[in-house]
């Protein structure tokens, strides 16, 4: 299944199936049970969403501002330096363990939805991910269990203030402007994308390859990244591991390439889809 999250033009926050091109939501009985996409994963429901989408008429995608596939999550986890290929741009040695900081869900939007460049910088820079959706709750869950608790797959853009990232040896201020992220299309379960490292992920700004690389050149991989981040934390349904960029990020360029008002930044994996946003200056 690929599922989304959207608002209504009147506001409504829904979630529904995505079939043809076309969005079948998941109905207001069902709703009622399972307010948004979260509840359903909370509740091992995901599977019932399909019978309930059936009965609802499509929607246009168009008609509709779509979200982050789970718009409220309560962890968003982000993994640094975790492709080979980033890891040699850097110039740094490859880490012996995860290097993780975190993303608020302001920080993010869906697709199509204007990313902001803030006033205070003009290093605003793009990070192609794959991102991994947390299905059933863990802690201490062995990389041999990690696929039993996965509930999907999504696209994710680590937009990042590079100045503001470079101010302390702490990630957080570069990570965290508001609407400076987005997660989506939609979220690819993962009966869908059996093996998400099979993949290869492609960055396109302005219509242009910045980023191309396969998912199986990660340090760390999936299931050691669950392993890992769910001996600190219990893991719960709806959270993000956002499992890192390759190279080609416009820091490391000669000359550096970040991201102006009125560009076009895509994020296309195989498999799942493009996630497309338009970049827009702060009012």
């Amino acid at each position: 299944m690929r599922v989304c999250s959207y608002e209504t033009a009147g506001g409504q926050p829904s979630y529904g199936l995505i079939k043809d091109g076309r969005i079948f939501d998941a109905g207001a009985p069902f709703r009622a049970r399972y307010p948004d996409l979260r509840s359903v994963l909370e509740a091992g429901t995901l599977q019932s969403l399909e019978t309930a989408a059936a009965a609802s008429s499509p929607l246009d995608p168009a008609s509709v501002t779509l979200l982050p596939p789970v718009p409220r999550p309560d962890k968003i986890l982000c993994i640094g330096l975790n492709y080979m290929t980033h890891i040699q741009e850097t110039g740094r040695e490859r880490p012996a363990k995860p290097s993780i900081f975190t993303r608020y869900p302001s920080s993010l939007v869906g697709h199509g939805v204007p990313l902001i460049r803030p006033r205070v910088s003009d290093w605003f820079d793009f990070e192609g991910e794959l991102a991994v959706v947390i299905g059933k709750a863990g802690r201490a869950i062995s990389a041999a269990d990690a696929a039993g608790h996965i509930a999907g797959y999504t696209c994710f853009n680590d937009g990042s203030i590079r100045d503001f990232q470079r101010h302390t040896t702490q990630f957080w201020a570069g990570k965290n402007f508001d609407r400076s992220g987005s997660m989506g299309p939609w979220l690819v379960t993962a009966d869908e994308l059996a093996d998400p490292e099979a993949q290869h992920m492609t960055t396109r700004l302005n219509g242009e390859v910045v980023q191309s690389t396969p998912i199986s050149d990660l340090a760390f991989s999936i299931p050691a990244l669950i392993e890992y981040l769910s001996t600190v934390t219990e893991l719960l349904p709806g959270d993000v591991i956002a499992t890192g960029t390759p190279s080609g990020v416009g820091l490391f360029r000669e000359p550096k390439l970040f991201m102006k008002p009125g560009d076009r930044i895509e994020v296309e994996i195989t498999g799942i889809g493009t996630l497309a946003n338009m970049i827009q200056a702060e009012d």
